[in-house]
């Protein structure tokens, strides 16, 4: 299973952040990637950086012939083509787009690891695995994405936007 990660706070090219992450849901299926099912948007507590406004997140199951880095690479220019600037870790941005999991590869390279190495941090990741992927489990630790969750549990977990 390959799982990419969305999020966006600032309004770009393609509209405010809930318009660019259903836009970039459109992109992942396109160009040699297949979208399988999307989870809810989500309205979360920035990560990292708290003086900056919520996140709009959501998770994508797709499908894809990319090997992992040209799929991180596809990933780039669609970040791109959304109008993101690289400038500041965990800042504000128009769209951000990771691969949490590839298949269950485990990948540490100067470019790109596998699995995300925040996954068990990030509630924002882990609440729409949880609803998404019910079997899926982290490549390392075998963990489900309900079980990571419980275990951030007294976080603020965030609210579907409808």
């Amino acid at each position: 299973m390959i799982l990419i990660a969305l999020g966006s706070n600032m309004s770009g090219p393609w509209g405010t952040p809930q318009q660019s992450v259903q836009h970039a849901l459109q992109a992942l299926d396109h160009d040699g990637l297949k979208l399988v099912e999307a989870s809810r948007l989500l309205l979360t507590a920035p990560f990292g950086k708290p003086n900056q406004p919520p996140f709009v997140n959501a998770v994508a199951h797709v499908e894809t012939h990319l090997a992992p880095l040209a799929l991180l690479q596809k990933l780039h220019a669609i970040e791109k083509a959304a109008g993101r600037r690289r400038k500041t870790r965990w800042g504000p941005r128009t769209l951000d787009l990771d691969i949490i999991d590839y298949h269950g590869i485990v990948r540490v390279t100067k470019n790109l690891v596998l699995p995300h190495p925040g996954i068990a941090d990030r509630i924002f990741v882990l609440k729409p695995i949880s609803e998404l992927a019910v079997k899926w489990r982290h490549p390392s630790s075998h963990l489900s994405a309900a079980t990571m969750l419980r275990k951030l549990k007294g976080f603020a977990e965030g609210r579907e936007i409808k």
